[in-house]
Order: structure tokens, then C-alpha cells, then sequence
């Protein structure tokens, strides 16, 4: 009997989740039945892959849409409000019904509370944080999976590096390449950013620069809220002196210099050169990627809806993205955490910016963006989710992190905080999990970080465990946990 199998959240202060002294002497003993450490390695992904293949929702997406609420949305304010609080925890914003009988959003979110028949809410993520609960380890955890291990005393963490586990969107395009000329891992409006750290998390790390997102920041600061319009795609642009015809026939002439040059061919075998560079043309020339950022092709009504603002904007950005095909589009809040206005990060000022700003936004354009989805067919198979990286505190005016409060201000919480999933096979008009009476902890099925990447990855029909392998050639798990198949139908 073999076993080398990660284990959840082991990297989390959970010591109880650790590798046993048995599992170390069962890959002792490998040796001694004539297995390498490779060999052992193959054959337990193998079995990993194997145990996981099919089930509900396997293998269901083909797209994935991120909505990314960098900042820590309020639970209590948008879509997980209580009643018989004290002062100092209730929200200030009434509790409205909703599609879903029972089941109660805040007035913050007229327009989700009646689509939310369609998509399923996870009320119970919860993770325990490895030191302080920064904005940038936990952007880091969402979106790779892992904790990092270098994190300063302010709770800063150094900057994207190499060596970096993979954000999931490369992970995905890496396993499941696309067979059809687009680009097939965007990242919009603005990179993933707490003070000067930017970026980390939202690139490939060891996987390669290959597997880097494709990143459109258009030009303006994040109150410029017409920045979507200004979109510049200059790579994807034939020069009016190149056309198609005359492109592919440098090409041609490339391919017969190529066969003229053998040795330079066998020394430049392993970087692939010809790989990347058919598929950079095809892209340019098919001209569906250029076709797919052109907005004013939409009629004024559906950009209305889904929001003349940029995140609005880029939601209505991101589905015709799919529609020409991309796998993985990830779109970042245009606030940047630790900031005031509409970023999510509300230590104070929480009842203004919240009605004004920030849930007027998501309101529209994450509703909009379901209704639209589902109505052209596209939810069948494209997976959309909406999370940040944890919640807000249940009581307001109180510091959990270091920060400052102010009354009309909540800091943050992974302890407790809700999630938004829709399409590939997941449940339409499902509460998953359940909060206590003030929102600060889960009373049922808790759903970690890791689990909702492991769904997304089953969704792809990729087991959670398949072996990667990192810088120094070591075997890492994309993410150690296992999907939660409740959330699928």
C-alpha cells in the first residue's frame, strides 16, 4: 500500500492535518519494492486523476469568468444580512426578499435579488489565516491555492517572483490549451495590487512565462470610469502596410530558411519556438481576439445594464471574451485594496461608499452578466464566480488586522464570508453552507479557499491533485483539497 498524498491546509497551522509518521514509512518502502521516487510520483497521480474522474459537474466547463471583489466585501451588507443584532454590528441597510424564499439580500442588491434563482452562494468560506489576514497573502492564497512563506511585519509580501505557484487561470490553459486562435487567459481592468506589491498571484510563476495571463490595464487612474472605452490592442494589430496575404508568406519564407538550417533547428528545439510563433500569428490574422475587445459592437442597451462604469464594462467585456473563445478571463475590482471610493476595503465610510458605489456596480453588472450568460446558451458551459479574498468583521469600529476603524467601518475577516457561483453544472438557486446569527463564523459545511479552486479545477475535468512540477522539478499538487461536489447538480 503506497501513499504520498498532500494534505489540506497543511501549510495553514493545522497540525492535526499532517503527514503521519506511517505515510513517511510507506514511501520509505518504496525502495525497497523497486520504485523510484518518479515512478511513485506518476503512478499517485495517476490514481489521483483516476479517483477523481467524473461525478457531478465533472468536466463541465470550458470557460471560466473570475469576478475578482479585491478588497473584502461586507457579507452583512451585500447578500448575508442578520436581524436582533446590537447597534454596533447591524447593518445599516434594510434586508430585502429575493427570488429564493426565505433567503435574504440587503436593498444594496435589488437587481441580484431577483436572478438569484439562477446561481448557487456559498455563505460559508472560512479559512484561519498564517499571521496577519492581509489583503495580499490572502489575494495570494485565492488565487493560487498556497500560503507563501515570506511575509514582512506590516503583512506585505515581496513582489511576483518566479518561483511562485501558478495563479489557477494558468494552471488551466496550461492543461486544457486551446485549439483555436485566442487569447486564452485575459486579466482585466487592473493588476491584483495591495500598496506596492503588484501582481502577485496573477502571474504563472514557475510554470513560465507561456502561461502568463494576457493583461489589458487600460490607461487612467480608478476613478476614470470610461478608461474601458480607450481600450488599446496594439500587439493584436496588423500595421495597414502588412496584410494577412503578405504575413503568412513570411512565415512560409521562414519554414523553408528553417529546413536550410538544421543545427540552429536542434539547438532551439526545446524553447518551441515554431509553437509560439503559429500561434501568434493565427491570432493576429483571424482577427477574433481584436474582434472580441471591440465593445461599441454592443447595442447601448446591454452596455447600460451591465453598467457605464469599469467594471461594468469589463464584465460585458469578459463574456465576449468567451464567446470568442478565451478559457480563463479573469476580471480584478478597479480599486485597489487599502484605498477609499469604491474599493471594497471599507474601514470607513462604509454606508456612503456602499450604497453610492461599490454595490450599485457589482449589482448591476453581476446580474446583468448571469441573466445575459444564460440566456445565450453561454452558462452551460462557462463556470462564473464571485469572491474576494475574505469578508468584513460582524462587529463594526473594532481592529482585526492592525488597521484602523472608524464606527461606520467593518475591517477584515476570513472567518466568515460569501461566495457566488453559476453555470458548468453548478446548482441554480442553492444556498450552500450556513452562518451563525452575527455572520462571523460558519455553523455549516465550511468551504476553504483551496475547495473552490478544486471545484473549479473538477469542473475542467482536472483532478485537484494532478502533479505539476515547480522550479527546482519538485512535485507540487495544484491545490491540496478536493472539490465540493454539493455545489454541483
Amino acid at each position: 500500500m503506497l501513499s504520498f498524498k498532500g494534505f489540506k491546509a497543511k501549510d495553514l497551522c493545522d497540525p492535526h492535518l499532517s503527514p503521519t509518521r506511517r505515510t513517511f514509512l510507506r514511501v520509505g518502502g518504496c525502495g525497497m519494492l523497486g520504485l523510484s521516487l518518479p515512478s511513485l510520483l506518476k503512478m499517485q497521480n495517476a490514481a489521483a486523476s483516476e479517483k477523481h474522474v467524473g461525478g457531478p459537474g465533472w468536466g463541465k466547463a470550458k470557460s471560466i469568468i473570475l469576478l475578482y471583489l479585491q478588497g473584502g466585501p461586507s457579507q452583512l451588507d451585500l447578500w448575508d444580512p442578520k436581524e436582533n443584532l446590537p447597534d454596533n454590528a447591524k447593518s445599516v441597510f434594510k434586508p430585502i426578499s429575493t427570488k429564493i424564499p426565505g433567503v435574504k439580500f440587503t436593498e444594496n442588491l435589488p437587481q441580484l435579488s431577483q436572478v438569484n434563482d439562477r446561481f448557487t452562494m456559498i455563505r460559508s468560506m472560512s479559512y484561519t489565516p498564517n499571521g496577519l489576514f492581509n489583503h495580499t497573502a490572502a489575494i495570494y492564497q485565492m488565487m493560487t491555492g498556497y500560503t507563501t512563506d515570506k511575509v514582512s511585519p506590516s503583512g506585505q509580501l515581496e513582489p511576483p517572483s518566479p518561483k511562485d505557484f501558478p495563479n489557477f487561470g494558468s494552471n488551466i490553459v496550461k492543461m486544457r490549451p486551446l485549439d483555436e486562435p485566442m487569447l486564452p487567459f485575459v486579466m482585466l481592468p487592473r493588476p491584483l495590487q495591495e500598496s506596492n506589491v503588484v501582481g502577485k498571484g496573477g502571474t504563472a510563476g514557475f510554470l513560465g512565462k507561456a502561461f502568463d495571463p494576457y493583461t489589458l490595464y487600460p490607461d487612467g487612474d480608478d476613478m476614470d470610469m470610461d478608461k474601458m472605452s480607450r481600450i488599446k490592442i496594439d500587439d493584436l494589430q496588423l500595421r495597414p502596410e502588412v496584410f494577412s496575404v503578405r504575413l503568412q508568406r513570411r512565415a512560409r519564407l521562414r519554414d523553408l530558411l528553417n529546413a536550410q538550417m538544421p543545427q540552429i533547428n536542434e539547438a532551439v528545439e526545446s524553447f518551441e519556438l515554431d509553437q509560439y510563433y503559429d500561434q501568434a500569428l493565427s491570432l493576429i490574422v483571424s482577427g477574433r481576439a481584436r474582434d472580441a475587445f471591440n465593445l461599441s459592437a454592443e447595442s447601448d442597451e446591454i452596455r447600460d445594464a451591465y453598467g457605464r462604469n469599469t467594471f461594468g464594462q469589463s464584465c460585458l467585456l469578459a463574456r465576449r471574451l468567451v464567446e470568442a473563445g478565451t478559457r480563463v478571463v479573469e476580471v480584478i475590482w478597479p480599486k485597489v485594496a487599502n484605498s477609499d471610493n469604491h474599493s471594497w476595503d471599507h474601514h470607513t465610510g462604509l454606508s456612503k461608499r456602499m450604497k453610492d458605489q461599490s454595490a450599485p456596480m457589482l449589482d448591476s453588472a453581476l446580474s446583468t452578466l448571469i441573466t445575459d450568460m444564460d440566456t445565450r446558451g453561454l452558462l452551460e458551459d462557462t463556470l462564473v464566480v464571485a469572491v474576494g479574498e475574505f469578508g468584513r468583521s460582524p462587529q463594526r469600529g473594532v481592529s482585526t488586522s492592525g488597521n484602523n476603524n472608524s464606527d461606520d467601518g467593518r475591517d477584515h475577516w476570513p472567518y466568515c464570508y460569501t461566495a457566488v457561483m453559476a453555470g458548468a453544472g453548478t446548482k441554480r438557486g442553492y444556498i450552500h453552507g450556513k452562518s451563525d446569527k452575527t455572520a462571523s463564523a460558519p455553523l455549516e459545511n465550511p468551504v476553504h479557499p483551496a475547495e473552490l479552486l478544486a471545484t473549479i479545477y473538477h469542473s475542467f475535468g482536472i483532478a485537484p491533485e494532478t502533479i505539476v512540477y515547480n522550479h527546482l522539478n519538485q512535485p507540487r499538487e495544484l491545490v491540496k483539497a478536493e472539490a465540493i461536489s454539493a455545489l454541483m447538480a
